[in-house]
């Protein structure tokens, strides 16, 4: 198997029902910031990441997704007939994925700062991680309410309030053969692995905006707009 992460999922399967309006025509990932849809502005990290397979899994209005994408290097993981949540999608997404860790990237958020795809492959050590998140602290999780998901000591993570998961990780999948077929969140393959200590945390060094409600928009163009200041 090997180690080196060179493989992406992106997560594009969603409903978006936080969106209203915006999403009663088309999918959350293609709903605009700053006049580029959602999804454009993932695979512009995935493209500077230098990441060479690419996975975007679909269900509602699934058909614009696969328009949009047309002629780009992104395979697609059809969920039309069920959607099968986070690990669900992961786990019919492997074979095209191929062996080893791999990426997960959701579509909804936007980021500034030091590319967090690069910086997870930087900081993957196999030989004592299954799973490396990419935090935030909750002072600088523009558009996220809550008080966070994970606590971080010496790098590796517990569950509790703490620091906010980003929905960029890099994670090895070889578990998910173990779990019974059909929807699950990978906070089911989370949990495993932190009872093994093989969670880890790493902490963005930028902007992050959480992009699941029309009110979030504009605070995601306003970090577009002021960049790490």
């Amino acid at each position: 198997m090997c180690d080196t992460p060179d493989s992406l999922m992106l997560f594009a399967a969603g409903f978006g029902t936080r969106m209203g309006a915006l999403t009663a025509d088309r999918p959350k990932p293609l709903v605009e910031v700053a006049g580029r849809p959602l999804l454009d502005h993932a695979l512009e990290l995935v493209e500077e990441a230098g990441i060479s397979k690419v996975v975007a899994n679909i269900h509602y209005r699934g058909d614009q997704i696969v328009e949009h994408l047309a002629g780009r290097s992104v395979e697609i993981s059809d969920e039309t007939d069920e959607i099968l949540e986070t690990g669900g999608g992961l786990r019919k997404a492997l074979p095209l994925l191929g062996q080893g860790p791999v990426f997960t990237l959701n579509t909804d958020a936007i980021w500034t700062g030091p590319n967090p795809l690069a910086a997870l492959r930087a900081a993957w050590d196999p030989a004592k991680m299954s799973a490396l998140l990419m935090l935030v602290p909750p002072e600088r999780a523009t558009g996220h309410k809550g008080a966070g998901d994970f606590t971080l000591s010496e790098g590796r993570l517990s569950r509790g309030p703490g620091f906010v998961y980003t929905g960029a990780q890099l994670i090895d999948p070889a578990e998910l053969s173990d779990i019974p077929e059909g929807a699950f969140s990978l906070n089911l393959l989370w949990d495993r692995l932190l009872t093994k200590g093989r969670v880890y945390g790493v902490i963005h060094d930028g902007g992050w905006c959480d992009v699941g409600r029309p009110e979030s928009i504009p605070l995601a163009e306003a970090l577009l707009d002021h960049g790490d200041d």
